[in-house]
């Protein structure tokens, strides 16, 4: 005794055609958009928890006089990019001239040394 929907769907799994189903692309639609949905509605969820929880941090922020780290890393920025009077770590740029960032000095005192140490006709080449 078989049944006439039990021999369809071996006719399916068999390879057979499937039968069209004239709703099936109105059902895909509703699925699609009851999945839209629920996404929207999964990230709102998630906004609002999101919002709840920077509430209590700020709230843990204001009673200990902690500092967001945005806010603390704009502040060490700035004051990176004042000038620091008397310091003894300021950035390279800060470096007068003539405080041995002259290369052309370092390379004929290089140049003097290595002659005063060769031979009296060799020293005469170089010279000239």
């Amino acid at each position: 005794m078989l049944r006439s929907g039990a021999t369809k769907d071996m006719g399916k799994m068999l390879g057979g055609e499937e039968e069209k189903d004239p709703d099936a692309q109105k059902k895909e639609e509703e699925r699609q958009e009851a999945l839209r949905q629920q996404e929207e509605e999964r990230k709102a969820k998630h906004a609002r928890m999101e919002a709840e929880r920077e509430k209590v941090r700020q709230q843990i922020r204001d009673k200990y006089g902690l500092k967001k780290k945005e806010e603390k890393e704009a502040e060490e920025k700035a004051a990176l990019e004042q000038p620091c009077e008397g310091s003894l770590t300021r950035p390279k740029k800060a470096i007068p001239a003539g405080c041995g960032d002259d290369e052309d000095e370092d390379e004929e005192s290089i140049l003097d040394t290595v002659l005063k140490y060769l031979p009296g006709p060799l020293q005469d080449m170089f010279k000239k």
